[in-house]
């Protein structure tokens, strides 16, 4: 059932949790959405939560999901989603995040790219320190996702530069606390090139933000493989409130 991956795939995480599914595009790095063909293809087998195929739905049955993990697990919010996409009523992500709150021994991934609506509700959200929030920006058209993440008191700020579509100069990476990089994956994806990726390590290393790289991309997302200048950059962020408390 795709609205829970118990061991997820996705290198930067370790579970998925998806009590809202379906989205619209919004943006170039939505074209080729992962998450449509998937929901369609699990539409055509009869899956249930996907009677609507990628349209947006509500599973109020999966919202204490994961007060049922007893195991700590690092937890991406919706991969098949957008949690602040307009179709979520308020309440309903006052809900996640209250359980988010209340799960307190795992830490919980959310990333979106509808980063005005995310500003908006920001104050009205619990922020505990296992809640991390990033958003995705696939070209430098869209570095004011960051601005208004930015406005967010969570724990850790993250960007997700995926799918790359193309060089991203001064990057903006004050309070900015990881960047996950990769290329785009599936039949039409579109290339990304070594100079794009180099420019935005390099950027992240000058300032200690740390810094993940996800995949080259390909027909699948292996086919391309991880490596960049010959090693996997898998690095990861530190809570602020863990550094202050740390006295970092």
């Amino acid at each position: 059932m795709a609205t829970v991956g118990d061991n997820s795939a996705i290198e930067w995480t370790d579970a998925t949790w998806n009590p809202v599914t379906g989205c619209t595009k919004v943006s170039p790095g939505c074209k080729n959405c992962y998450a449509e063909r998937l929901a369609l293809r699990l539409q055509a087998m009869g899956n249930r939560r996907y009677r609507a195929g990628f349209s947006v739905t509500m599973h109020r049955d999966q919202l204490e999901l994961p007060l049922r993990w007893r195991q700590p697990k690092r937890v991406f919010v919706n991969s098949m989603s957008d949690l602040f996409h307009e179709q979520v009523p308020d309440e309903f992500i006052l809900a996640v995040f209250n359980v988010m709150a209340r799960a307190t021994w795992h830490t919980f991934q959310v990333l979106t790219k509808r980063a005005d609506r995310l500003a908006r509700l920001a104050p009205k959200l619990e922020w505990p320190a296992n809640v991390w929030q990033g958003v995705s920006v696939e070209s430098s058209r869209y570095f004011g996702r960051i601005e208004r993440l930015r406005m967010t008191p969570a724990a850790v700020r993250f960007l997700s530069l995926e799918p790359l579509l193309g060089p991203l100069r001064n990057l903006p990476l004050t309070d900015i606390d990881w960047a996950i990089v990769g290329g785009e994956s599936g039949p039409h994806c579109r290339p990304v090139r070594l100079e794009w990726v180099c420019e935005i390590r390099d950027q992240c290393r000058a300032v200690g933000v740390p810094f993940f790289f996800k995949q080259w991309g390909g027909r699948t997302p292996k086919a391309g493989g991880r490596l960049l200048d010959g090693r996997e950059w898998n690095e990861m962020p530190v809570s602020r409130q863990l550094a202050f408390a740390a006295g970092r």
